[in-house]
């Protein structure tokens, strides 16, 4: 899974500028006689992305953010205006063939009116991840190689006591509608609040930052920085106990207590918008998805049935199961060990690329473990993007707590996963596309981001990653994993699951460690529909890719077929059926 914030009334006007009462700065769009309606409607949009995006604006502006994101009720109701702004002018142009730009548009621009309609504001907290997680996982990123850069780090520690406040409010107008989160993924937000609650700020991740002050710097200026920085960092630290007070003592109370958002007025609406927006143009149900996942469990079964059977295992499913989840020499036994197989077998998955690939991203990546400070109630591993002109590498982050929950044998689906051929490559290639829009290089359509990452634990399967049966074992756990989203996903939503019901998929066809299946059940119950568009998204792919085999026999290039699915970066399912769709037929012809 790679790190992607979701996006969050006030007349707006267009023409050749772009204003948005006072929430936005306005700002021109030049046009000539050569621009089609489509590109005006492109130059309007990037501005419109950055002005909801505070890093997104800075880079554009060679600057460093200040600013965390806006969510108040007016801004959010603002956005999903000039969203639906631009939505009508695209949809009043004749379609237009360039590229994939229309259906990215269109699903980028519905996603935030659907962020209004449903007030997703209202419920901030998915579990491993919330608005609380934000300035630690910058402050990690975050190098200060500058005055400027200090003092900008500065003002946006100064500026999380008011981020804070915003989404609290939020949180206030949910209770008083009877939206809140549940008790699930509020207990491991809460738990990863209270670690980043430090009586020392120096001691704080937050201030981490201000120990990369360049060393030939002023040193009466670095002492300047580091003396508001610290302050800064307090101020911060205390708007995380104040959260904590209000989580604890008025939104705790208040969690709702049935686990599926169908139990919510409106719950279902919302859950299948979040569907179609999560598998990205698939055109699928909740019903639709449900049975397909049931589905893929039986296929995915039998695979692992006949592993067991080739290791001439004395017991059941189950006993084998228990097990993998057991034995010691399944687990490290320190991070820096588990640190150090996850960057052995990157290096490995390295190796395989040119045999796949024919074009490779420039930016590199590092391993490195999640901050201590959310590592707990935290997913096994992630992808954090870098940037090549920042001169910031792209990295695989691995879960190093709780050790014995953390198995070796799926390690290498892991990495091929978050590293490569997964999110480090279709990431970066995409960072790195050239004359297309800006917003084309960070879209992320999940089932294609994500649907890309599990095909890329199947691909390091064929190039031989996988040494044992344990290991080929754990890429099929790791794929039951996904089958198993589908079903729980929309049993917990969309017909009244108990916890307990979600778990037994994992528990009866799985060799995910608990720790593991209960951390992922509490994101699927904070992040409705999310988790359904991996198994889309990969399921589209070798579906593309054996028409492809098919169509072109011999002549088939894998590497070119890869290269091409990469190429346009990101986009909806439909609109990467009809890309791939016109390149067979035009290696056909």
């Amino acid at each position: 899974m790679s790190v992607n914030a979701a996006s969050e009334a006030n007349h707006v006007m267009f023409r050749k500028c772009v204003t948005v009462a006072v929430l936005f700065a306005t700002a021109c769009v030049s046009t000539s006689p050569q621009d089609t309606g489509l590109d005006t409607v492109i130059a309007q949009y990037e501005i419109f992305a950055q002005s909801g995006d505070p890093e997104a604006a800075a880079r554009a502006a060679h600057q460093t953010p200040q600013r965390w994101g806006e969510v108040t009720p007016e801004y959010v109701a603002a956005r999903a205006a000039t969203a639906q702004a631009l939505l009508d002018q695209l949809n009043q142009l004749d379609n237009n063939p360039r590229g994939p730009e229309t259906a990215i548009l269109r699903h980028a621009l519905q996603a935030e009116i659907d962020a209004y309609t449903y007030d997703a504001a209202r419920v901030p907290l998915v579990g491993d991840w919330g608005f609380f997680a934000e300035p630690h996982f910058a402050a990690n990123s975050t190098r200060l190689t500058s005055r400027g850069d200090a003092e900008a780090w500065i003002a946006r520690l100064n500026d999380v006591p008011r981020y804070f406040d915003d989404n609290i409010a939020n949180m206030r107008r949910g209770m008083a509608q009877s939206w809140t989160a549940h008790g699930d993924p509020l207990a491991t937000s809460l738990e990863q609040v209270r670690e980043q609650i430090v009586e020392d700020a120096a001691e704080s991740g937050l201030y981490a930052p201000f120990l990369t002050l360049p060393a030939d710097m002023d040193t009466d200026t670095a002492a300047r920085l580091q003396a508001e920085g610290l302050a800064s960092a307090a101020r911060a630290i205390a708007a995380y106990r104040g959260l904590k007070v209000f989580l604890e003592t008025e939104y705790a109370p208040a969690a709702r207590p049935e686990p599926g958002l169908g139990s919510l007025q409106g719950g279902m609406a919302a859950y299948e918008a979040a569907i179609t927006s999560y598998t990205a143009g698939s055109g699928y149900s909740a019903a639709d998805i449900h049975a397909l996942g049931r589905s893929e469990v039986a296929r995915i079964r039998a695979e692992m049935e006949a592993i067991i059977a080739d290791l001439n295992f004395q017991g059941s499913f189950t006993d084998f199961t228990d097990f993998l989840r057991t034995d010691p020499s399944f687990y490290a036994e320190t991070p820096q060990d588990l640190l150090e197989k996850a960057a052995e077998i990157s290096k490995r998955l390295d190796a395989i690329l040119p045999r796949y690939f024919g074009k490779l991203p420039r930016l590199t990546y590092g391993v490195e473990a999640v901050p201590a400070a959310i590592a707990p109630g935290y997913t096994t591993g992630r992808y954090s993007g870098g940037n090549a002109e920042a001169g910031i590498a792209g990295t695989y982050l691995v879960n190093t707590y709780a050790l014995d929950q953390r198995p070796l044998y799926e390690l290498p689906a892991l990495s091929a996963h978050e590293a490569v051929p997964g999110h480090h490559l279709q990431i970066s290639l995409a960072q790195e596309l050239e004359n297309v829009p800006e917003f084309r290089k960070s879209y992320y359509a999940t089932a294609f981001g994500e649907g890309w990452g599990l095909y890329a634990e199947k691909l390091a399967g064929e190039a031989g990653i996988y040494r044992t049966p344990y290991e080929r074992f754990g890429q099929l756990s790791y794929e039951m994993w996904r089958a198993c989203r589908l079903v729980v996903d929309t049993g917990l939503h969309a017909y009244g699951w108990s916890r307990e019901q979600a778990e037994a998929c994992f528990i009866d066809n799985t060799a995910l460690a608990p720790l593991n299946i209960e951390t992922e059940v509490t994101r699927y119950i904070g992040w409705p529909g999310q988790a359904t568009g991996y198994k889309i998204g990969e399921l589209k792919i070798l579906d593309l890719r054996k028409r492809a085999k098919t169509a072109l026999g011999e002549d088939f290039d894998i590497r070119a077929f890869h290269d091409h699915l990469l190429g346009a970066g990101s986009m909806p399912m439909d609109a990467l059926e009809a890309r791939m769709s016109a390149w067979i037929e035009g290696q056909t012809q």
